[in-house]
């Protein structure tokens, strides 16, 4: 289906993704589409990239926090007040490239149906096996097809946008699932299509850059359960309850049954957290056709990572009590960018 170049217009957003943004602002360019560039204080070449590729820049002043949200926020409003014909939006990350013929598959989908607010597909990682970390991105992405709660480099819908207000700009994560959780709210659905959408490069090469990110999702489930707490629906109650069952609660059970039998707690333990981990395995590999060998390793990571993400849900917990705003939780040491989930 060919598209209506003049009711599209394309948001990236950047942090010093300079080693990448050619290869993300070229894939958006050729879709013939207005593109927008916002750079959260790059301070490599990224804005040099952009003024070499001829798109519309946007520089985020530093006196505010930088979040992945307000750039997208600010990209959607500079694109308005130059373009205020658009009807749709495709978000994309500084670290991402944008598939050929997505959004040509994705507007014929979101024009189909007035009540779809968003479009999103299969992100897939481009050095998927060059380490795990990059491996647990890669199956991270692959969600389930249909209507669903949760989009990655969507195509949205500029009218539910502005009934929701866009994204939450004091979200550090998530940010995502959490306006998507809104658009659902008044109506809008969230469709996964099946096809890809856009090749993402986490570049998480390190164990403390996969704690890190785990530290940040948890982060993102306690703020997003707090902020919702009043509303229908539990929303990420059930991930936030995960996290302090397997990460807090039952390893201090364990401890407690170990000291007073040793033997019996130990073995317990093991057993509990090995079963959980092949449920994990098995519901893994029925749904995405993962070899079982890749949806071990997936298990094993997800129940692991239950321990970062409890430190983000208490770094979460003091920030409340103190009153303080969390800043960034960034991991991809010198080649920072804002990439989410």
């Amino acid at each position: 289906m060919t598209i209506d170049s003049d009711k599209i217009g394309i948001v990236v957003i950047g942090r010093n993704e300079g080693a990448v943004l050619d290869q993300t602002l070229t894939s958006v360019k050729v879709q013939n589409c207005s593109v927008i560039y916002v750079d959260s204080g790059s301070t490599d070449n990224s804005i040099e990239i952009a003024k070499a590729l001829q798109v519309d820049i946007l520089c985020l002043d530093d006196a505010v926090p930088f979040t992945a949200a307000r750039a997208y926020n600010a990209g959607v409003q500079y694109l308005m007040d130059i373009h205020p014909g658009v009807e749709f939006i495709q978000f994309l990350d500084g670290d991402c490239e944008l598939v050929v013929n997505w959004l040509s598959t994705a507007y014929q989908a979101i024009t189909a149906d007035p009540t779809v607010a968003a479009v999103c597909g299969r992100r897939r990682e481009k050095q998927r096996d060059r380490s795990v970390y990059n491996l647990l991105c890669d199956i991270e992405w692959d969600t389930p097809v249909g209507e669903v709660g949760v989009c990655v480099d969507a195509l949205m819908r500029t009218e539910f946008l502005a009934k929701t207000k866009g994204f939450r700009t004091d979200l550090i994560a998530g940010e995502e699932p959490e306006l998507c959780f809104r658009l659902r709210q008044i109506g809008g659905r969230v469709i996964r299509l099946d096809a890809d959408s856009s090749v993402h490069d986490a570049k998480i090469y390190h164990f403390s850059q996969w704690w890190k990110r785990s530290q940040r999702g948890g982060y993102a489930y306690a703020e997003q359960t707090w902020l919702h707490r009043h509303q229908s629906g539990f929303y990420c109650l059930k991930e936030t309850s995960g996290i302090w069952i397997w990460g807090f609660v039952l390893p201090v059970l364990s401890v407690v049954l170990a000291i007073a039998m040793p033997t019996v707690g130990f073995i317990s333990t093991v057993i509990l957290y090995l079963t959980k981990i092949f449920q994990i395995a098995a519901r893994t590999a029925a749904g995405t056709n993962l070899a079982a060998k890749e949806a071990s390793i997936y298990a094993f990571f997800c129940l692991l990572g239950k321990f970062p993400e409890l430190q983000g849900q208490l770094q979460f917990c003091l920030n409340q009590l103190l009153g303080k705003r969390q800043t960034l939780i960034e991991y991809k040491g010198p080649d920072i960018s804002l990439e989410q989930h």
